[in-house]
Formats: C-alpha cells, sequence, structure tokens
C-alpha cells in the first residue's frame, strides 16, 4: 500500500478522556477477547476478526485531509528476518490497512497450521496480559508515529508446516498497541520462532 507525498498530518487523535483504571480494564478485554476469538472451532473469518477487533481504515475523504497515514491503518506484523520470505511470506513485513491484514491470515494458513488450545494464553485473572494504558510504542517504519496503550501477552501452542507436516511446540509474544477510545487494536505484533518454522518447511 502506497502512501501519498505532502505535508506531514497529525495522526488521529487516539487520546481518550477515560480514567486510566478504565481504561486499562478496557485494553485488557480487547486483548484477551481476540486471543480467544483466535481459539473459536471452527475459526472466524479473518474478516469478521479485524473488523471486529481492530481499528476501521481512515479514508482521506473520513479525515478531511489529502493526505493519510499509515498510522491510521490496522496494522499487523510478525516480526523476523525479510531473506525468510521465500518459504515464510508473512515474516518481515507490516501488512496495513483491512485487506492486507486479511492476507496476512491467508499466508499464514497456506503455511503453518497452528494447533491452539484452551491453555495457549493465560487466563486475564492471572495477570498474564501486561497493560499499561499510557505507554507509546514508536513504528520503527513510520518516523514519527506513537500511540498510546499496551498490551503484552505469552502464549503457547504447536505449529505444523503445510508442506512438510514437521511440527513443533513453541512460546510466542502478542503485542498490541495504537488503540482508539473504544479500545481497537492498531498494531498487532508477533515474536514467535521463525528458525524453527523455517526448518519445518524446508
Amino acid at each position: 500500500m502506497a502512501f501519498a507525498e505532502g505535508p506531514k498530518r497529525e495522526p488521529r487523535n487516539r487520546k481518550t478522556t477515560r480514567p486510566p483504571q478504565d481504561r486499562k480494564v478496557l485494553l485488557r478485554e480487547t486483548a484477551s477477547s481476540f486471543c480467544q476469538a483466535l481459539l473459536q472451532d471452527p475459526p472466524l473469518p479473518p474478516s469478521d476478526l479485524i473488523r471486529r477487533f481492530f481499528v476501521p481504515d481512515l479514508t482521506a475523504d473520513s479525515s478531511k485531509s489529502t493526505l493519510v497515514s499509515a498510522s491510521d491503518f490496522a496494522r499487523i506484523t510478525e516480526h523476523g528476518p525479510e531473506w525468510a520470505r521465500t518459504r515464510l511470506p508473512f515474516l518481515g513485513r507490516t501488512f496495513i490497512g483491512h485487506e492486507d491484514c486479511i492476507s496476512y491470515f491467508t499466508l499464514l494458513s497456506e503455511t503453518l497450521k497452528m494447533h491452539m488450545g484452551p491453555d495457549t494464553f493465560p487466563g486475564v485473572e492471572s495477570g498474564g496480559y501486561v497493560v499499561d494504558p499510557k505507554a507509546t510504542v514508536e513504528d520503527d517504519d513510520l518516523e514519527g508515529v506513537e500511540a498510546e496503550g499496551i498490551v503484552s501477552v505469552v502464549g503457547k501452542a504447536r505449529f505444523e508446516s503445510v508442506k512438510t507436516g514437521k511440527a513443533w511446540e513453541e512460546k510466542f509474544i502478542y503485542r498490541f498497541s495504537g488503540f482508539d477510545r473504544e479500545g481497537k487494536i492498531g498494531h498487532w505484533e508477533i515474536w514467535a520462532d521463525p528458525l524453527s518454522a523455517w526448518v519445518a518447511c524446508e
């Protein structure tokens, strides 16, 4: 997705007047509900997941501006080396906008099977979802973009290569940021085990 060159525009205001404790509960609820939605069998269509849990795409018309920033779109990034894309095409890039985010799920499902279960994510009561409603993340690839509120969680699951059938167990980290006033997710980042995935897909 390309973005027009032009004078910089302030990203849409996602700050909230909600009390910090209420905001913390809201962000935790969004993150945990999204993670639980990933466990549904049969799985929810990616389009439903994106529409339900992520910020809506902002258009130039709706922003009353001729310039739209990448920060005004839902984003998914699974971190990993760019050279691994020959086997793991969903790695090492940021998917921007609802349609592009749906393609992340498509590429992932064409490459790997995720075997998740009730113990994949910690319970909310256990404190496994770490929330800082005032923290910000400045994206390396989006200069000057900051968003308020971060939720992190560690999960575990069994993964399997669609091509070879080889499987492995791993832990992974999800980080959610860029939340809007309603608590919808702006950016979902994943840190997993790309080396195991690379070897399994060989």
